[in-house]
């Protein structure tokens, strides 16, 4: 591995910014596109991936992530019965012409039924039944998706109603959905197979999920798709073919069936695209960071057990690989705390990131060793 890549110690802040992106021998149909590796959160490929765009049903993840977390909480159990009021029936149900469970209106509807269907059927009903059953109303459940959003970092986006029915108030990013999609499967692993149930009946209908990806045997277990005339066919997908867990996103496609096709090219490429690569061993300190005033004058950096990469098939020559990490260090420094990241590039663009831990702990020095450093840190300039 150490043939062709090579390392370089950077010294600068780690700031929350989007990652680059390979620019790469691929290209979309669709209007926004996005793929990332659910890891890393790296975008492996993406397209006008941060201009907002309408959600449609796809704004629907965070109204399961709102139930999901509401769930976890205990503020809420599966088998609660939530009421399927009239504005529930008559603005998501069989009159609106939209998605729909086809509950009926003044019934009562477990939490778990109505999620089912939020995912696999994507009713509209559904779904205002549960912001109403949970905060009340549409507009104050609307206030729970954006504080959510706000905590998991979605900068791109706004939530005015559970559903992803039109409104000019409401606005997403391809990036924002991925990174959605990922929080749900790194949050909720236990709930996560409800993506890929192949259909849901209720009140003697039975649907099939709408992400008609699920049921091709291709490896896509999740997540949601989206449509409206205005904005078109969208989709959020997932696989873990190829050794590794990749989300994409599509939208602002012209039919079903193109939605379908091009989610499945953008995953089925990310999945065989890229090799994995054996880089470095569990325990291999990969780099050394500087601890400034530290017993030590440096920690190795090592990976969570084996260190293994994703790197585009017939790249090897192209690559080059940072270690960054917030400087200067400062003791005490623990064994195990996540102090630095790998970003490997090829040609210049993010292939990936990996996090980087302190192989030993590191104490502060004593004062000989303070003034040395100090000294050392003014001549680089960091103080």
């Amino acid at each position: 591995m150490k043939s062709f890549l090579h390392f370089a110690i950077a010294l600068f802040l780690l700031v929350a910014t989007a990652p680059a992106f390979a620019q790469v021998d691929f290209d979309t149909k669709a209007k926004f596109a996005i793929l990332i590796d659910a890891e890393s959160g790296t975008a492996i490929y993406q397209k006008n991936a941060d201009e907002p765009m309408e959600p449609a049903s796809m704004a629907k993840l965070m109204t399961v992530a709102v139930v999901f977390n509401e769930l976890h909480a205990g503020r809420i159990k599966p088998d609660d019965e939530f009421f399927i009021s009239e504005h529930a029936w008559r603005a998501g149900g069989a009159a609106s012409g939209g998605s729909t469970m086809f509950a009926k209106v003044n019934s009562k509807v477990s939490v778990m039924d109505l999620l089912r269907s939020v995912i696999i059927q994507s009713g509209n009903d559904a779904a205002i039944a549960l912001a109403e059953g949970i905060a009340g109303s549409e507009t104050t459940f609307a206030n729970m998706m954006n504080e959510l959003a706000d905590d998991i970092g979605l900068t791109g986006s706004h939530f005015v109603n559970p559903t992803g029915l039109p409104d000019p108030k409401q606005y997403v990013t391809a990036r924002d959905l991925a990174m959605l999609a990922r929080y749900l499967i790194r949050q909720f692993p236990d709930e996560y197979y409800l993506f890929a149930e192949d259909s849901f009946e209720w009140n003697g209908i039975k649907q099939s999920n709408r992400n008609t990806l699920v049921d091709m045997g291709i490896g896509v277990d999740g997540l949601k798709t989206g449509h409206t005339e205005a904005a078109g066919y969208g989709s959020v997908v997932s696989t873990t073919e190829g050794g590794r867990r990749i989300i994409g996103v599509v939208h602002g496609l012209t039919s079903m069936s193109e939605r379908a096709e091009e989610a499945r090219k953008l995953i089925t490429w990310g999945s065989r695209a890229f090799e994995r690569v054996s880089a470095f061993p569990a325990g291999a300190v990969i780099a050394y960071a500087d601890v400034y005033g530290g017993e030590e004058a440096s920690v190795g950096l090592i990976g969570n057990g084996e260190l293994s990469l994703y790197l585009p098939r017939g790249s090897r020559k192209c690559l080059q690989a940072n270690v960054v990490y917030r400087a200067p260090l400062l003791p005490p420094v623990s064994q195990g705390d996540q102090i630095a990241e790998l970003r490997v590039f090829c040609d210049d663009q993010l292939v990936q990131t990996a996090p980087l831990y302190a192989e030993r702990d590191v104490a502060a020095g004593g004062i000989v060793r303070k003034a040395t450093d100090a000294l050392r840190q003014l001549a680089l300039g960091w103080l």
